[in-house]
């Protein structure tokens, strides 16, 4: 179990179905828990306590009510952690029930000489051979049964219970009232139990695979770790450690071919490292002092020292992996109806069978025990599990393919909105180019150069924006302005107060173009050329554009500076692959117009909205969306309006924090290469639950009508319901290798 101070995480073993975590769902809410998440697929659960909050004695309490309903409240550790544990398993149960079984199926084959058959069919001996199958299954599958109804929340586990106990029942009354060997069913019992515990395994098998994406995550961040520690002579010290032992603070040695052990910072050294366990991305990465190094990554050559930044639950790769889990418990809206229908499923079947028997019997005069067969296969055959597991098995698919593809969705919910994409919205600076600056020309037109840096970084060193951060590294010092007071405007720059009231703008042209304006008011024609003020020579309109940043102190310019940013590589490709899918495409950025169609002709951009201010941005997008769905993918914090109105907000692993925070979907390979695989994973898991769906659907209802008119024995409906399931996890499973773009 895993406690933080708000959300308490428990693992469940048992469900075998979203009725399941229905059931579970239902007890914790009249329990007074809040936010309750279920992932039916691993059995992950988490919720928020009441306001009171669960001491020791009430997290007890509500572990014994969970087990109480059937299921069972793990440590947190994966449910096959009890396989050692004697008919723990469905598995195990199987095998334990299979000679039995077999032996009682014999007496059907022709071949027998008459004395053995004989002997098989006699009662008692089929009684003997079926009794501790039914113990078993009535162990598992009556208790499951017994405590659903009591709970209002019936499982499939209904169905296999009555099933297999209506033909066990009758056989043994048939025994015992001397009705002749034609009467005894006590093969189908065994055989629906059997089977059923074979289903369930083949099925648990299945599902496991969906999850295979993510679990290779998880086991990625168990390795050990080379940590460096001091002896009293302060000699360095190395001996290994798993990385689970490791803290924030602790100094580590990485050598070529090793595992990054946790999230860390380089000290000393520098290597090339293959982060594609996040990115996708097997190209190395150069890194030295200073970079990060991201937990699950591989040192392919160089060796460094480092020293842990986050560890567990903290790191990077971890907080992917609860993320997309946490997504895989979500229901996008295609869920609703299935989850409504297997709400009344198992009521809707025991009334569906009963009048099996009653038509069969009554209406068209079939025999007693015929009608009762019929009226058990329609019990074994029905699948809720079906409806239940068709949305979770895609998406556990095509989101485990996502993470390992360095896409990371936080709902489920985005997944589906994929499909109705129809234009896409990028921001410029740092999304389509690099946003690796580098300071290219610039001027000083008062003062002195080592002043003009100065007050440069001082101003910028305050913000968050890619030039700023670009101004910063290059021109950093020692000797900084302190400021009375400092203040971001979003989307035009930074505007301080020093200690003798003097007043400091710098940012894009727009702020010169301001104080333009406000001089215009007040000194009418005080004004030069491109709307600069007059007292220092002004740039024409083109040469303004140009300028990526001017400096201003009170009113008066001191100086421009000029950046120099690349598109990047893959850009192109990816503006090409939306408008091949008749998506369109637009360019939203606060640059000039200039630089803005540049970009756009160069990339093929259908259209462009330059010199937006963040309110701006929030309009056109707002106007995008009520004509179509639209995507927008940006990366800065004045995108993050914007990203939050979008039908689908995407940002890079490297936008600020803000932005990621208003976006759904995440691409960690700091660039836009994947993000045409975002959309076709969306597309095809959408497709790929609507195919598993109709399955469950197209199944049930062909199924039972097939079974209510004698046409399955109910051993061959068991193995039949089984199946299904199998069916539909391997459909899902086929997002992990399916052509998607």
């Amino acid at each position: 179990m895993v406690q933080t101070k708000e959300k308490i995480e428990w693992k469940i073993e048992g469900m075998t179905c979203s009725n399941c975590a229905l059931t579970i769902s239902k007890y914790l809410k009249k329990e007074g828990l809040k936010d309750i998440s279920i992932n039916v697929i691993d059995g992950d659960l988490s919720f928020v306590p009441g306001e009171n909050g669960p001491d020791s004695y009430r997290e007890q309490e509500i572990k014994k009510g969970i087990e109480g309903l059937g299921y069972r409240v793990t440590d947190g550790q994966p449910a096959t952690a009890n396989r050692q544990q004697f008919l723990k398993t469905p598995l195990q149960k199987f095998w334990f029930c299979f000679p039995f079984t077999f032996v009682l199926m014999l007496h059907m084959l022709p071949w027998h000489p008459d004395s053995y058959r004989d002997f098989l069919m006699n009662p008692w001996i089929q009684f003997a051979l079926c009794l501790p199958v039914f113990v078993v299954g009535m162990q598992y599958f009556g208790t499951s049964a017994v405590k659903s109804i009591r709970n209002g929340m019936p499982n499939m586990n209904v169905l296999i219970a009555m099933g297999a106990a209506a033909a066990f029942v009758y056989s043994l009354i048939a025994q015992l009232m001397n009705l002749g060997t034609e009467h005894l069913y006590y093969e189908s019992a065994s055989t629906i139990i059997t089977l059923v515990f074979l289903g369930y395994w083949m099925e648990d098998a299945s599902i496991a695979t969906t999850q295979k994406a993510l679990r290779s995550l998880s086991a990625e961040q168990k390795v050990m770790a080379n940590m460096i520690a001091f002896d009293d002579e302060h000699k360095e010290q190395i001996f290994s450690v798993e990385n689970s032992q490791l803290r924030v603070g602790d100094l580590v040695l990485i050598k070529t071919g090793e595992h990054v052990p946790t999230d860390c910072k380089i000290l000393w050294g520098e290597c090339s490292v293959n982060e594609s366990i996040l990115t996708g991305e097997s190209m190395p990465l150069q890194k030295q002092a200073k970079d990060s190094l991201i937990g699950g990554s591989i040192v392919e050559n160089g060796t460094v020292k480092a020293q842990v930044t986050a560890v567990g639950r903290e790191t990077i790769l971890s907080k992917i992996v609860d993320l997309a889990k946490q997504a895989q418990s979500e229901k996008p809206p295609i869920q609703q109806l299935a989850d409504k229908i297997s709400g009344i499923f198992v009521p809707a079947v025991l009334i569906i069978s009963a009048l099996t028997f009653l038509l069969n019997y009554f209406l068209f005069h079939i025999p007693f025990d015929n009608s009762l067969m019929r009226s058990i296969a329609v019990l074994v055959i029905s699948c809720p599990c079906a409806m239940g597991l068709a949305t979770p098995a895609a998406i556990a698919v095509g989101l485990g393919r996502a993470a390992k593809n360095g896409i990371l969705f936080k709902d489920a919910k985005s997944l589906e909105l994929f499909k109705n994409i129809k234009q896409i919205v990028f921001d410029k600076t740092g999304t389509l180019t690099t946003g690796k600056f580098i300071i290219g020309n610039w001027q000083y037109t008062i003062g002195n150069e080592e002043n003009f840096k100065k007050v440069c970084y001082s101003l910028e060193k305050f913000s968050n924006h890619p030039i700023a951060k670009t101004i910063t590294k290059e021109w950093k010092t020692k000797d900084e302005i302190k400021w009375k007071k400092i203040e971001e405007i979003k989307g035009i720059g930074m505007k301080a107060i020093d200690k003798e009231d003097n007043k400091y703008l710098i940012g894009s042209y727009k702020i010169a173009e301001n104080i333009s304006r406000e001089k215009d008011q007040m000194v009418g024609e005080d004004t030069g050329h491109g709307g600069l003020p007059r007292l220092v020579s002004s740039p024409t309109a083109t040469e303004r554009e140009n300028h990526s940043i001017y400096l201003l102190k009170n009113n008066e310019l001191l100086g421009w500076i000029d950046v120099k940013d690349e598109i990047r590589t893959e850009a192109k490709e990816v503006v090409n692959y939306f408008r091949s899918k008749g998506i369109k495409t637009y360019l939203l950025s606060g640059d000039s117009t200039g630089k803005c169609k540049q970009i756009a002709n160069t990339l093929g951009i259908d259209e462009f909205y330059a010199e937006q201010t963040p309110e701006q941005k929030l309009e056109i997008i707002s106007k995008l969306n009520s004509t179509s769905p639209a995507a927008m993918i940006g990366d800065g914090i004045n995108d993050a309006a914007a990203l939050a109105k979008a039908t689908i907000g995407i940002s890079l692993s490297d936008a600020s924090d803000i932005a990621r925070q208003h976006s759904q979907v995440i691409l960690m390979n700091r660039g836009l290469q994947n993000l045409p695989m975002a959309l076709g994973l969306g597309k095809h898991t959408f497709i790929t639950i609507k195919q598993n769906l109709f399955w469950a659907f197209f199944y049930n209802v062909i199924a039972i009508p097939i079974a209510a008119l004698g046409f399955l024995t109910p051993g061959i409906a068991a193995l039949a319901m089984g199946f299904s399931d199998v069916i539909l996890a391997a459909n899902s499973v086929r997002l992990r290798w399916k052509k998607v773009m």
